[in-house]
């Protein structure tokens, strides 16, 4: 008996959220973005749907596997923020670096991409988009020539690092619900951070 309620005691544990997924992109909204990125060219992998507890999940999200660039640090994505991104890293960044620095970008470094985090990642306040896998921060860009163009020290370093750092930021706010930049707080001294939320809000 003992041993039978030792199991059953077991059983009855709260289960942890993020241990069983559901099925994800069962909307036509997210079949439609899902479409979308395969017929851009991207390889990624739907992840299920999951509640990670606290108010934070990762719903209808990706896992980029290719988008012509490598890109660091990469977790799990929404749909829409993955296609602007790898719109955003095909159609901007790389033309961008052709014309301010004649180079290849060869890889696209970022911060990540989900995290179960306040804004700020602050004690109290409201979730950040990252807490919905809807936010990702970019930190810097590497050249064909190992030169690496990072936001910190770049954003206000040279004439052309800042030019290409600012066509990319004025770029991202054309694709991004949200993009704040160094200009923006502190906070944001060495990184974009753009997410999907807002109207086009853009500092």
């Amino acid at each position: 008996m003992k041993r039978g309620s030792g199991k059953q005691t077991t059983a009855s544990k709260p289960t942890r959220p993020q241990v069983v997924g559901t099925p994800s992109f069962t909307s036509a909204e997210a079949q439609q973005c899902a479409f979308d990125l395969k017929q851009a060219g991207v390889r990624f992998t739907p992840l299920p749907n999951q509640d990670h507890g606290g108010g934070c999940s990762s719903i209808d999200s990706v896992k980029l596997l290719d988008i012509g660039t490598p890109v660091t640090n990469l977790g799990a994505m929404t749909c829409p923020l993955a296609k602007s991104f790898a719109a955003w890293a095909q159609f901007a960044v790389k033309p961008a670096a052709r014309q301010y620095f004649g180079q290849e970008v060869v890889k696209i470094e970022t911060y990540g991409t989900y995290s179960c985090r306040n804004i700020y990642g602050g004690r109290s306040g409201r979730l950040s988009q990252h807490a919905s896998s809807n936010a990702i921060d970019v930190s810097g860009f590497v050249l064909a020539d190992g030169r690496r163009i990072m936001l910190d020290g770049g954003w206000n370093g040279d004439k052309t690092s800042q030019d290409f750092l600012r066509a990319l930021h004025k770029s991202a706010c054309r694709r991004f619900g949200t993009v704040l930049s160094p200009d923006y707080n502190a906070a944001h001294y060495n990184h974009f951070h753009m997410d999907m939320s807002g109207n086009g809000y853009c500092r």
